[in-house]
This record gives C-alpha cells, sequence and structure tokens, in this order.
C-alpha cells in the first residue's frame, strides 16, 4: 500500500500536525518527506534490503542529514510528530477531568484525524513494519517509554499539581500505553480491523478509569 505524498498530506487543511509551531511545522516538512521516502523503499524492496544511503537519495539529501532527523533506521518507522499535540491537546481540556477521561477526549478527536485525514496508510505501513521486523519492533517499546509514556507522566503530574517524577503519575501513564499496546496487538492479530481502533482505544480507556471491573 502507498503513502500519501508528504506535500499533500502538509497541506490539509484538518491536519492536527498544523497545531504545532511554525518551526516544527518546517522541520516536520522534512522528516516527513524521509519517511515517505523510506516507507515507500521498505515496500518495493524490504526493510533489510533498504540503506539509509538509498532514502538519502531518493529524498535528496546526505546520509548525515537523514541522521540528523532520524538517529537509526528504525527511527523513520517508529517516529511521528503526534506526541507534543497530544500534549498541547491534554493541557488545554479543564482541569477537573480525571486524566484519563481527558486522554480519551483528545484520542477521541486526534486518532480520527490521523486515520482518516491521509495519514491512514503511513500509520498501517508502520504497523506492519512494527509486527514484522524485530529491530523495529525492540525500537518502538524503547520509543513509547521515553516518548510517549514519558509525555503522558510529565503532563499527567502537571495536571495534578505533582512533581514530574511522581510514582502515581507515572504508573498510570503506563496503564494508558498499555491500553494503547493492547489495541495495537489486537490488530496485529487479526481480531480488530484499523478502522475499529478509535472505537477500541476508547473502551479501553473507559474500562481503565472504571477501575477494570472484570
Amino acid at each position: 500500500m502507498s503513502t500519501s505524498p508528504p506535500d499533500q498530506r502538509a497541506a490539509r487543511a484538518d491536519d492536527p500536525l498544523d497545531r504545532l509551531p511554525l518551526r516544527e511545522r518546517k522541520k516536520l516538512k522534512t522528516r516527513r518527506a524521509i519517511q515517505h521516502h523510506a516507507l515507500r523503499l521498505f515496500e518495493r524492496q524490504g526493510y533489510d534490503g533498504t540503506t539509509v544511503e538509498q532514502i538519502a537519495a531518493a529524498a535528496e539529501i546526505s546520509p548525515s542529514t537523514f541522521f540528523r532527523y532520524f538517529p537509526t533506521k528504525e527511527d523513520v518507522v517508529v517516529s511521528d510528530e503526534y506526541d507534543p499535540v497530544m500534549a498541547a491537546d491534554l493541557r488545554r481540556q479543564p482541569p477537573e477531568l480525571h486524566p484519563v477521561e481527558a486522554i480519551r477526549r483528545v484520542l477521541r478527536d486526534l486518532l480520527p484525524e490521523m486515520l482518516d485525514g491521509g495519514d491512514g496508510d503511513t500509520v498501517l505501513t508502520r504497523m506492519r513494519l512494527t509486527a514484522t521486523v524485530p529491530s523495529v519492533r525492540s525500537r518502538t517499546f524503547e520509543a513509547m517509554r521515553s516518548g510517549t509514556q514519558a509525555m503522558l507522566r510529565d503532563v499527567i503530574a502537571e495536571r495534578a499539581g505533582r512533581a514530574p517524577d511522581d510514582l502515581e503519575a507515572d504508573a498510570l501513564a503506563w496503564a494508558v500505553v498499555g491500553v494503547l499496546m493492547s489495541a495495537m496487538y489486537a490488530w496485529l492479530d487479526g481480531r480488530v480491523g484499523m478502522e475499529d481502533m478509535p472505537e477500541l482505544i476508547d473502551h479501553n480507556l473507559a474500562f481503565l478509569a472504571a477501575g477494570c471491573p472484570i
């Protein structure tokens, strides 16, 4: 399955990444171009059969420029820019909301934008590579820890008036990440379709907020 050209995705009026600051959007344009060419090559000739040099040549950049945007080849699959968008949207939620309910509200808007607004093919390709390439799968787990989980921990602690290293905020952030990973594996195992992911994630977050009554 092909990915949408980065210039078309960047121009979408409903692109949630347009909510990023201008400087970040400029860097995003280059990152998306590199990722677009990388995913196209991975689909055509396989992940292991594609080199950083080939990706750089396709994107008309040098290998050193590639590594300025992506520390490893795995990162070109794993990395996205939605964590800052999610963090900003979480900070705009009413302070009286429980953190999990605030996350539900944000993801109800953000996930359909990601999957239906033009990035769905890219998300699907990245998830397939995560499922089939061990080094990408390993890097995905590390990125979740240092990226999404850390972002959620910091915002949850901030909203609760706690220290950034608060252990309960950390535990709740890991629980939310577990919900996201559970949905991803349900798709990878063929138990749900990609179109079911937003509803499944929302259901599982509600289950978490209710204290997991099972």
